[in-house]
């Protein structure tokens, strides 16, 4: 059985056909989010330019993301992108999470607290070691 891809997953590929590079690129992305969202987005971009300085910011499916030597390890997605109830960030495959035979590649947020903030940073400095 097939399915049809919504107007969110058809606007996500539209998107990834014009992913960029830049740390100016990430942040007017953010910009475009609603005042929640930014919000978290500003933190984790904060955290994650901090825990590993040598990712390069980019937009990934036209979402906030960061790569190593050209692969993209962690993003952020607004809830406003799928109309979720929460945000996400999310690690790739290419992301050093792994943990024994299962582990966890994103987390769901609705607010971020400084003991959040903290794991992420633990997490971000992981996925790249």
């Amino acid at each position: 059985m097939s399915r049809r891809l919504t107007t969110e997953e058809r606007a996500a590929m539209k998107e990834a056909l014009k992913d960029t590079e830049g740390e100016e690129v990430v942040l007017a992305k953010i910009a475009q989010m609603p005042d929640s969202d930014r919000a978290m987005a500003e933190r984790v971009h904060a955290i994650v330019m901090k825990a590993a300085p040598g990712l390069t910011p980019r937009t990934w499916y036209g979402m906030p993301a960061y790569a190593k030597d050209g692969k993209v390890i962690c993003f952020f997605q607004d809830a406003a992108k799928f109309k979720a109830r929460y945000a996400t960030i999310g690690f790739s495959d290419k992301a050093n999470l792994d943990d024994a035979n299962m582990w966890a590649t994103s987390f769901a947020m609705t607010k971020l607290t400084k003991a959040d903030e903290k794991r992420i940073a633990e997490l971000v400095k992981q996925a790249v070691s």
